[in-house]
């Protein structure tokens, strides 16, 4: 981890990340394209244009920014948007070793992720950001938004109960600051239908449930429907939620 990252390691963990990100350098903030996947809004060139709306996609704990379920939300979103997809350390070691890895904890993950989304500021000069995560990537970015200043916070397939057991992760939900939407399978493992519906603080946030899909939104061919339709859903919605904060 490099001492920048460690420094805003130590600012999240202190509270300051804001204050730290608002303070970093251009010299900090340098872009290299080799470290992301960028679909532009239109066909533009989207490594020097700028953006009216910036959709920053992070990816889940197993899976990397070149999965498919990426690449579909990423082309379907970037018809209005310009979507930028990147790796978490972890995955960034493991392209370059190909060792598979954990995710990093917590404090890393947002560490590196408050770095990239200021260096995407920086380079595309958004008016409008908006934080669309799958799973481990949507909780990252309700955590993030908690500290740093966003347009709105989209999970799809947020992670609300470790598959080990234990108290749901609302924490990220309660104190994310910024407009949210989650969009879930029916019959996520991670978070049912019956189950989530449950809990009040769902209240505060835009819900919505894709037809027998499962974590990555993939339905039982029993079901009358196909994952290629959920995902499709999945893209409406947020392209809708998009729409209705502008």
């Amino acid at each position: 981890m490099s001492c920048l990252q460690d420094n805003l390691k130590q600012a999240y963990l202190d509270g300051e990340l804001a204050a730290t990100v608002a303070a970093l350098k251009s010299e900090d903030l340098r872009f290299d394209a080799s470290q992301y996947l960028i679909d532009g809004a239109n066909g533009k060139d989207t490594l020097s244009c700028h953006a009216d709306t910036l959709i920053v996609l992070t990816h889940g704990a197993g899976a990397n920014m070149q999965h498919d379920f990426m690449s579909v939300m990423a082309k379907g979103l970037s018809f209005s948007a310009t979507v930028a997809r990147f790796n978490f350390p972890y995955m960034r070691a493991n392209a370059i070793d190909g060792k598979r890895r954990p995710p990093d904890r917590a404090p890393k993950l947002i560490a590196d992720y408050a770095l990239q989304l200021a260096i995407l500021r920086l380079q595309f000069k958004p008016k409008k950001v908006y934080l669309v995560g799958k799973s481990m990537g949507g909780r990252m970015s309700a955590i993030l938004a908690e500290s740093l200043s966003v347009d709105g916070v989209i999970c799809l397939g947020y992670p609300f109960i470790p598959l080990s057991g234990g108290e749901p992760r609302l924490e990220p939900i309660e104190k994310c600051t910024a407009p949210m939407m989650v969009i879930q399978g029916e019959r996520d493992k991670f978070g049912h239908q019956g189950l989530v519906e449950t809990w009040p603080v769902m209240n505060k946030v835009q819900l919505h449930w894709l037809t027998d899909g499962d974590h990555s939104f993939k339905p039982r061919k029993s079901s009358g429907t196909t994952l290629e339709a959920n995902l499709g859903e999945a893209i409406a919605l947020i392209k809708a939620f998009i729409k209705q904060s502008q």
